[in-house]
Parts: structure tokens; C-alpha cells; sequence
């Protein structure tokens, strides 16, 4: 799956400019991830797909989201290439491990994305609060709003196949306000989006 052809099977409408951006996230990826193994997936249009896609396919739901924090964000995903298509979303990357913080820096210098900020923190040790936090398989729902409930009076969850049982099992002060499947162009799994609130 080609980027453009994605982006339009999404019916998304980037800035100018953002697919080049874009791109050259994915190459400074491929790049690091030679050396410093920060993603299973090696292939380019893998990652297009598996990456990049996934994480834009969200992007209809940020409505009245100006803040976003990016909870155990890995390689900086969802929130890079959500920064890259959003200029006016400022994205809060949170992420623990040293190698995967270096790696965003750069990308965040190299892309010159003024409208990212990357935290090298555990999530539970963040102080400030966002309209939203958002997760890419971080962890099970309950463990999330555990994790990531004071920061943010709206979550939302990107999952593969419905999680059901997780959803049934949230802790009580949170509800799911809806269950989304996203539609990945060039991707055959499941892909579900779980938005929480608090109650």
C-alpha cells in the first residue's frame, strides 16, 4: 500500500507538505531500526501500513482534542505521524525506554515538528493533565485508565479485535462512549478504537 493511495482510502486531507514528512519519518525508522531494533516490522510498506495508516486512521476522531499525550508512544506511535498531520495538535510523547526517547528527539529535530514534545518518564510519574492520552497497544484497558486516568479526562485505546472482556472489566468512574472499527487500508486484522470517559 502506497502512502497517497492510503491517506485517500482514508479520506484524510493533509497539510502540504505532510506525506514528504511523512516518508521521512518512516526512512529515519528504517534507519535507527537497523541499530537499535525499536520495531518488529522492517519492511517499508509494512510500515506504511502497520505504522503510519494505523496511526492516521484516528485521526477523524481528535476532533476538539488540542492537547494529546502519547502514553508508552514506543518509536512515536500514533503520535508522530499524528503530529505530522495535525500542525495545530500539540502532542505530548511519553515514553520510558532511553533508545526509543533518543530516537524520537531526532525525529523531532530532523522534521522539525514544533508541535511535538517528548518525555522520557513513566506514565504514572507525569504531573501535568491533557484533553486527551491516547495508547497503541500499551496494555489492557483496566491497566490504562490505571496508568493513564489522571492525565486526561478522555482516553482512547487503539486495539485489534474488540475487546469485549476488557471493556466489561473497566474500573468504576469510566465508561466507553464508543467502539470504533477503523478501516486500515492494505491491512488485513482487525482494528478497533475504544474512547473512554470519565463518569
Amino acid at each position: 500500500m502506497k502512502l497517497h493511495e492510503g491517506i485517500q482510502a482514508l479520506g484524510l486531507s493533509l497539510p502540504p507538505g505532510a506525506e514528504a514528512v511523512l516518508t521521512a519519518y518512516i526512512r529515519l525508522l528504517l534507519k535507527w531500526n537497523r541499530t537499535y531494533n525499536l520495531t518488529a516490522i522492517r519492511d517499508e510498506n509494512d510500515m506504511v501500513t502497520h505504522h503510519l495508516l494505523d496511526s492516521l486512521a484516528v485521526l477523524p476522531f481528535l476532533d476538539g482534542v488540542s492537547t494529546l499525550a502519547d502514553v508508552g508512544s514506543g518509536a512515536g506511535l500514533p503520535g508522530i505521524p499524528l503530529a505530522i498531520a495535525k500542525p495545530t495538535l500539540q502532542v505530548i510523547s511519553i515514553e520510558s525506554n532511553e533508545k526509543k526517547v533518543a530516537f524520537q528527539q531526532q525525529a523531532k529535530v530532523e522534521l522539525r515538528l514544533a508541535n511535538l514534545e517528548v518525555r522520557r518518564s513513566r506514565v504514572e510519574d507525569v504531573p501535568a493533565t491533557f484533553s486527551a492520552a491516547i495508547s497503541r497497544a500499551f496494555s489492557d484497558l483496566t491497566e490504562f485508565v490505571r496508568l493513564a486516568g489522571g492525565l486526561a479526562p478522555r482516553l482512547y485505546a487503539m486495539k485489534g479485535v474488540y475487546p469485549q472482556r476488557e471493556i466489561e472489566q473497566l474500573p468504576a468512574g469510566w465508561r466507553v462512549v464508543d467502539g470504533l472499527r477503523l478501516n486500515v487500508p492494505g491491512l488485513d486484522a482487525e482494528r478497533h478504537l475504544i474512547i473512554m470517559e470519565r463518569t
